[in-house]
């Protein structure tokens, strides 16, 4: 075999994803170098902690900081932060979590692995169906109307939205404030009803938008992750008021003639660098 002079993180050898973290891994010349992305709220002893079983944190990490602050707490009693530009020595038996707004970012090419192991054994790849929707204006309604009727309005919107997520078989993952993250096990399912959620909200005076997509999704507890989930999230950016966007994926796999779908083109999906084709799904009658 030829020997490996080089690795990119454009291309890991594995990535990692659990609540709030991602890591990249490639392997040279025997070692493991991982970039990790840690994001704001991240906290050990709550994200990773409950999953091992341990108080501390029981791994020897090296590595570098690229970006942001993270605070960490030794079993003996020592606090200090690393923040960009430290080169940082971790030994077992500590706490960290993520300071301010920044994500914290590094390299890291010792414990690049062992941390995330228990994290890992979690996720389970699936196909799905995921549905994106949410509230067109949502920021101008509220100012309108005040807190106190916004939060009502919310809850009114949450009700029908989940009932109607039920009735066509679907997972709610969350909600947003503003609308829902959903995922279905049937294409057909999902797009009937993302078109079946902005009628449900109609006599609210509230106008929806969504987008559904078909992909890997990782499974972690009640949370989904992977590219699948940014794709769809970035098509309901491109979608109207009263519009149901679906990637070509997604059309590909519907046998629905209570449905047309019309093509919108190619577009460009902010920050996942590729081009996908849409459609705009309509109910036929």
């Amino acid at each position: 075999m030829r020997q490996k002079f080089s690795a990119s993180f454009n291309s890991p050898d594995e990535v990692i994803e659990a609540p709030l973290v991602r890591s990249e891994h490639v392997e040279l010349a025997g070692l493991m170098i991982s970039h990790d992305i840690h994001e704001p709220g991240w906290h050990w002893a709550e994200h990773v902690g409950p999953i091992t079983g341990t108080e501390w944190c029981e791994t020897r990490h090296v590595g570098y900081v690229l970006s942001g602050r993270m605070h960490v707490v030794m079993k003996d009693g020592d606090e200090f932060d690393v923040e960009q530009g430290d080169v940082y020595f971790l030994p077992p038996g500590h706490d960290t979590w993520v300071v301010g707004d920044e994500a914290w970012e590094s390299l890291a090419w010792m414990g690049a692995r062992t941390w995330l192991m228990p994290l890992n054994t979690l996720k389970e790849r699936v196909l799905a169906t995921i549905v994106f929707t949410d509230i067109v204006d949502s920021t101008g309604i509220a100012g309108r109307m005040g807190d106190r009727a916004w939060a009502d309005l919310v809850a009114a919107h949450d009700r029908r939205i989940t009932e109607t997520v039920d009735r066509y078989q679907g997972r709610i993952v969350k909600l947003t404030g503003d609308g829902m993250l959903a995922v279905f096990d049937g294409a057909a399912r999902a797009v009937r009803c993302a078109l079946a959620c902005d009628d449900a909200v109609s006599d609210l005076a509230l106008s929806l938008r969504a987008a559904v997509h078909t992909g890997e999704i990782e499974v972690s507890g009640e949370e989904i992750h992977g590219m699948s989930v940014h794709e769809a999230a970035r098509i309901l950016e491109i979608a109207g008021e009263h519009e149901v966007l679906l990637s070509g994926v997604t059309a590909d796999l519907v046998s629905d003639e209570g449905c047309r779908f019309e093509d919108r083109g190619e577009h460009e999906l902010r920050g996942v660098g590729a081009r996908r084709r849409l459609y705009a799904a309509s109910v036929v009658g």
